[in-house]
């Protein structure tokens, strides 16, 4: 039998290191993805400032896999009920129990020029691009405007990183970079407590936050706004929303807490808006897919013991998946927000929860060098920060 994990990324890698431990040594475990590394996505906005850790982020797969067979390429199709996957390059893979991990896209709503001019955050090719256009800009323009659209998290931490570059390059007054979101507040999917900090953060550190701000298209110089004048613009980036892989046509389809789709396809992470046991829509992030995927090693293992058995009778009953946040953090520049319960966190407490929180992500995964090289740059970019205060360092 076949067991076909769709992804490598925090639901893929998670799903599949389980796997190899929770398997039958008999039973096939095939790991498809396009790259042949897990991408340390929710750090790649510390590449726009420090483009040197980008190969601390990329973490080979065959160092962190050891009985999976990895195949590089991209899914292009997946056909749930069938158990069939389609690859770039027309190969097929049958599998008899599999899971779809592939993440989520960039979604641009098809506003007009909108993904024509903006560049998205989603690899260490956009981040490169972005510090690129930002050093181009303020070399070519005497007074220049970044726009940032999007205030979830992804958006929070570019903004604060190009306005920690904006000062360590001396050019602070000579940038201002507006963050747009059209919800009334920055990170609105989150506690009001958090997002109070977090827009805190953001002002202390010379971000303009312009919210009730509906993007409607874009052109080489300007956003469209929604009952607004347009926001002129030298460099645009854009992280206002998500849509599902290509492979499911761009859709991010509902799935219940036991995290089945159709026959016996799994969908863990992004690809899909999960509800859990309590009937609660499951917030899109690293944290929510990594346990995710403990819920549907779990439910693979009982389909395969099923299938196997050749025994008539009822399905085995899945495991459920039940939200609980243990907290939330936000790198914003030098510092971060963080929340843990009813307590929100500022200063060097959170940067340290952060820095704490990352390194025990890349020890689960047993990436050893990674996790002191990026501890080690973390401090490197806190050491002048203020104790205890959202204000930069001078």
């Amino acid at each position: 039998m076949r067991v076909a994990v769709f992804g490598a990324g925090y639901a893929g890698l998670a799903l599949a290191r389980r796997l190899e431990a929770e398997l039958p040594p008999d039973v096939e475990l095939v790991v498809v993805d396009e790259d042949d590394h897990h991408l340390v996505q929710h750090e790649i906005h510390r590449a726009v400032r420090r483009p040197r850790i980008a190969d601390d982020l990329r973490i080979p797969l065959d160092t962190v896999l050891d009985r999976a067979e990895v195949r590089q390429s991209r899914v292009v199709d997946v056909e749930p009920a069938a158990g069939v996957a389609t690859l770039e390059r027309g190969d097929e893979i049958t599998y008899d129990v599999g899971a779809v991990c592939l993440g989520a896209e960039t979604a641009f709503y098809g506003l007009p020029g909108l993904e024509t001019h903006a560049t998205p955050l989603k690899r260490l090719e956009h981040a490169a691009r972005i510090r690129r256009v930002f050093f181009e800009t303020i070399e070519t323009t005497e007074q220049a405007r970044v726009v940032v659209g999007g205030a979830g998290l992804s958006g929070i931490q570019v903004a604060g990183e190009l306005a920690a570059l904006a000062r360590e390059e001396g050019v602070s007054d000579a940038v201002e970079i507006e963050l747009l979101e059209q919800e009334r507040s920055v990170a609105p999917t989150f506690p009001e407590r958090f997002q109070s900090a977090v827009c805190e953060a953001l002002l202390a550190r010379g971000v303009a936050v312009h919210t009730d701000a509906t993007v409607t298209g874009a052109t080489e110089t300007s956003v469209a706004l929604a009952d607004e004048p347009a926001v002129d613009y030298d460099q645009l980036i854009w992280t206002g929303g998500i849509r599902g892989p290509t492979a499911l046509d761009g859709e991010r389809p509902v799935v219940r807490s036991g995290l089945r789709f159709e026959g016996d396809t799994l969908l863990v992470g992004d690809t899909a808006r999960v509800v859990d046991s309590d009937g609660e829509a499951v917030p899109a992030s690293a944290q929510s897919a990594v346990r995710e995927a403990r819920v549907a090693a779990e439910n693979i293992t009982r389909l395969i013991e099923y299938r196997r058995s050749e025994q008539a009778g009822f399905e085995p009953r899945l495991s459920r998946f039940e939200f609980d946040s243990p907290g939330w953090l936000v790198s914003v520049g030098d510092g971060a927000v963080a929340q843990v319960g009813s307590a929100v966190l500022t200063g060097r407490a959170a940067v340290a929860l952060k820095t704490t929180v990352g390194a025990g992500y890349l020890s689960s995964v047993g990436s050893v060098q990674q996790t002191v090289d990026l501890v080690r740059e973390e401090l490197d970019l806190t050491d002048d920060a203020t104790d205890g205060s959202n204000e930069p360092p001078a």
